[in-house]
C-alpha cells in the first residue's frame, strides 16, 4: 500500500506576498527608510544598472567618514541598496582596521587616536604616550595602540581622526583633537596642505608630461623606452625587485583588455619613500604611470593609496583634476582608490582583491596578476617610486642610473632610516652603499651616548643584522647570504640601548595582527610565535618548527617573510635568548 500524493494547492498573488514577508523575516533585515535615506544622502542615488559593486569599500568609507563609524542599519540598507549580500558587506567591513562597526545601542566616539606602536615609534617613546593620552583627552576620545602610519622618521607618530601627528607628545596630540572636535559632525578631515608639492602648472613649466605625449602620440617610440627600462637595470622598489622593463614586456604580451594597478599601500615598517615623493612631485610619479600604461597597452588604472595618508589623498584628488582638466595628451581612465588599514594590502593580489571591493586576501599563484589580475584582466602592477624614476631614466639615458652605485652595484636607492640615528628620513644614495657609510654620510652619524648595535635593512620582513655586518653593501641579492633582504629599504637602525629580540617580538606582533587569516600556517603562526618569543629563553625548537611551516606553507609573503626576525637573533644575537 502506498501512501496519497499531498495535495497541491496553487500560490495565489496573496499568499506569495506573505511567503515574500515571511522569508525577509528569516532571512535577512529589510533596510530602515531613515537609514536607506542616510546611505542614499551619503553614496548618492544608484546610477543606471546600479552601484558598482567593486566601489563597495569607497561607499563604507563615506559612511564610516560620516558617521564615525559603521552603525548595522546602515550597512543593512549600503547591502539592499547595492543588491550585496548582507554577510558580504558585513564581512569586508570587519576586515579592516579603520571600519568600526557600531551596536545599535552603541555611541560613535567623538575622535580616535591611532599611536603608532610599529618599533620605530617604540623605540621612541610610543608606549608612554599611549600610557598619557587617555586620562588627558577624557572618555569621548577613543585612543589605541596602531601598526605603522609611514611616518617612521618623525617617530613617535600618531593620527588624530585622518591628521598625522608627527613626533607626536601629549600636547601636541591634544591641540589637534582640540581642533578637530571643533569641525562640524561629518566633515571628513582637514588636510594640512603640503607646502612642498610641484603643482601640475610648474612641473608642466618644467618640461613635465613632454615625454608622455611624446609616447602617447607615436613621437616617442615604445621599444626604445622599453630598452631604456632594461639598460638601467630598474627593478621593482616595492620589495619584489622584478626587473620593469620585463615585467612590461610580459603584460603587453597579453590579450587587451589590460589593467594597471599602483600599489602606495606602503604598510612596511620602517617605510616611507613612497609619501616622500608624493607629498613632493605627484606629477613626476603620474609622468610614470602615463608612459607605463602606453607601452604596456593598459586602458585604465587604479591607483591604491593607504588610508593613513589622508593629506596626499586630498592633493593627489586636486593634481588628477588639474591633469584630467587640462590633458598634455589622451589620457587611459585613472581611478584613485582609498586603502581602508590592512597591511596585507600591500601584497599585489590582495590590494586587487580590495580594488575590487573585497577583503584584501591573497590569491594562490599560478596564474600570475599579469595574466590573470584585476577583474579576472591581465594587469601591470607598481608601487610608487618604481614609476617615478622613469622619466628620468627616458631623459637622462639608462647610464645616467647605472652609472650610480658603489662596491659593485648599480644603480640609486631610497632608504627610509629611521631609528638611532641625528637625523633620520628619506635618504638617496647609491645602490650598494653599506649601513656604516649610510649612517656617517647621510644621517649625521648615531645619537649621542648611542653605539651601533645592530640593524634591520629591509623593514620588519628583512631581518636584523649585527653591527659587525654594517659593511655589507645594502641592495639586491648582496643581504641574501646573511638570512636578509632589502626589500622596500626601510633601514631602522638599533643601538646598545635596544635588544635584537625585544624588535623581534615587536615585528613578530605586528604580523600576528596584520595577518589575513586566511592560511593557517600565518594566521597560528604568527600568535604562536609571539607567544613563544616572550618567555625570557626562547624554545628555539618549537620556534624553529613554526618557521619552516610558516615559510613553507604560507600562502604569500607575510608568512613566508615573518621568520625572517626570529631567525636572525636565532643565528646572530643568542645571547639574548638562552
Amino acid at each position: 500500500m502506498t501512501d496519497s500524493p499531498p495535495s497541491v494547492q496553487l500560490a495565489t498573488p496573496e499568499t506569495l506576498r506573505q511567503d515574500i514577508r515571511r522569508a525577509a523575516r528569516l532571512k535577512g533585515r529589510r533596510p530602515d527608510p531613515q537609514a536607506l535615506a542616510d546611505v542614499r544622502d551619503a553614496i548618492g542615488m544608484p546610477p543606471a544598472g546600479g552601484h558598482r559593486r567593486d566601489l563597495l569599500i569607497e561607499h563604507l568609507h563615506t559612511l564610516n567618514d560620516t558617521w564615525r563609524g559603521l552603525h548595522v542599519r546602515h550597512l543593512t540598507a549600503l547591502a539592499a541598496e547595492m543588491n550585496v549580500p548582507m554577510a558580504e558587506v558585513y564581512e569586508v567591513a570587519s576586515f579592516y582596521h579603520h571600519f568600526e562597526i557600531l551596536r545599535e545601542d552603541e555611541a560613535a566616539a567623538a575622535l580616535t587616536v591611532r599611536v603608532c606602536e610599529s618599533l620605530s615609534c617604540a623605540m621612541a617613546g610610543a608606549s608612554a604616550l599611549l600610557e598619557r593620552l587617555p586620562a588627558l583627552l577624557g572618555p569621548q576620545v577613543r585612543v589605541i595602540a596602531a601598526p605603522c602610519i609611514g611616518r617612521c622618521g618623525q617617530a613617535p607618530a600618531a593620527l588624530v581622526g585622518q591628521v598625522a601627528v608627527p613626533g607626536a607628545t601629549p600636547e601636541a596630540v591634544r591641540n589637534v583633537v582640540d581642533a578637530e572636535q571643533q569641525r562640524p559632525h561629518g566633515d571628513a578631515g582637514r588636510a594640512h596642505g603640503l607646502t612642498e608639492c610641484i603643482g601640475y602648472d610648474a612641473y608642466r613649466a618644467q618640461g613635465g608630461y613632454a615625454l608622455a605625449a611624446a609616447v602617447v602620440n607615436g613621437e616617442q617610440d615604445a621599444e626604445a623606452v622599453l630598452q631604456a627600462m632594461d639598460a638601467s637595470g630598474l627593478r621593482g622598489l616595492g620589495g619584489a625587485g622584478f626587473p620593469t622593463g620585463r615585467k612590461w614586456r610580459i603584460v603587453r604580451e597579453q590579450p587587451a583588455p589590460r589593467l594597471m594597478a599602483v600599489n602606495i599601500d606602503e604598510g612596511e615598517p620602517g617605510t616611507f619613500k613612497d609619501r616622500h615623493y608624493l607629498e613632493r612631485d605627484p606629477h613626476r610619479f603620474l609622468e610614470g604611470v602615463l608612459v607605463a600604461a602606453q607601452v604596456a597597452g593598459t586602458e585604465a588604472v587604479y591607483i591604491y593609496l593607504r588610508d593613513e595618508y589622508h593629506d596626499c589623498r586630498a592633493m593627489l584628488q586636486g593634481e588628477l583634476a588639474r591633469l584630467q582638466a587640462n590633458p598634455p595628451c589622451p589620457l587611459p581612465r585613472i581611478e584613485l582608490r582609498r586603502g581602508a588599514g590592512a597591511y596585507i594590502c600591500g601584497e599585489e593580489s590582495a590590494m586587487l582583491e580590495s580594488i575590487e571591493g573585497k577583503r584584501g586576501e591573497p590569491r594562490m599563484r599560478p596564474p600570475y596578476i599579469a595574466q590573470v589580475g584585476l577583474f579576472g584582466r591581465p594587469t601591470l602592477e607598481h608601487n610608487l617610486e618604481t614609476l617615478y624614476w622613469v622619466r628620468d631614466l627616458v631623459e637622462r639615458g639608462p647610464d645616467w642610473f647605472a652609472g650610480q652605485g658603489r662596491h659593485g652595484r648599480k644603480g640609486l636607492r631610497s632608504f627610509s632610516v629611521s631609528g638611532r640615528v641625528n637625523k633620520p628620513g628619506l635618504k638617496l644614495a647609491p645602490a650598494g652603499i653599506t649601513l656604516r657609510e649610510l649612517v656617517d654620510e647621510h644621517c649625521g652619524g648615531m645619537q649621542d651616548g648611542h653605539a651601533l648595535y645592530a640593524y634591520l635593512p629591509g623593514g620588519a620582513s628583512g631581518g636584523i643584522l649585527p653591527a659587525r655586518l654594517a659593511d655589507v653593501p645594502l641592495d639586491f641579492d648582496t643581504l641574501q647570504p646573511h638570512g636578509c633582504f632589502i626589500g622596500s629599504a626601510g633601514v631602522i637602525v638599533l643601538s646598545n640601548a635596544d635588544r635584537a629580540r625585544d624588535a623581534a617580538l615587536n615585528m613578530m606582533r605586528f604580523f600576528a595582527h596584520e595577518s589575513c587569516g586566511q592560511c593557517t600556517p600565518c594566521r597560528v603562526g604568527t600568535a604562536k610565535a609571539a607567544v613563544l618569543m616572550e618567555a625570557r629563553q626562547w624554545d628555539n625548537t618549537t620556534l624553529e618548527d613554526l618557521n619552516q611551516v610558516m615559510a613553507d606553507a604560507s600562502i604569500c609573503g607575510l608568512g613566508q617573510a615573518a621568520p625572517n626576525p626570529v631567525r636572525c637573533v636565532q643565528t646572530y644575537f643568542s645571547h639574548e635568548i638562552a
